[in-house]
């Protein structure tokens, strides 16, 4: 058995605030850059309002963490059988040539 570590929760990191851009790109599958970009932009224009939509999504966030954790998957819990692939003879001369 290996020995698993869990990571460090987004919000205690060091290198996020609050972690709110890279849970909804984690949730989503979107990259969190994007996510950065798009919460830079308004903040030039209306700082206020932008920090409490920050603010106000990072609260969602974390309460969907706190009511709905991720599922997590050892690699050791998981033993799928290998399939054997099924190669034609034509398929195999010409890998070996």
């Amino acid at each position: 058995m290996t020995a698993t570590t869990k990571p460090t929760p987004l919000p205690l990191r060091n290198d996020t605030l609050l972690g709110v851009c890279e849970a909804i790109g984690q949730d989503f599958g979107i990259n969190a850059l994007w996510l950065r970009l798009a919460f830079i932009g308004p903040l030039f224009f209306q700082p206020v309002l932008t920090i409490s939509v920050y603010l106000a999504l990072g609260a969602v966030v974390a309460a969907s963490r706190y009511f709905f954790p991720r599922q997590t998957v050892e690699a050791d819990v998981i033993d799928m059988p290998a399939k054997p692939v099924a190669v034609e003879a034509d398929e195999q001369l010409q890998i070996a040539a």
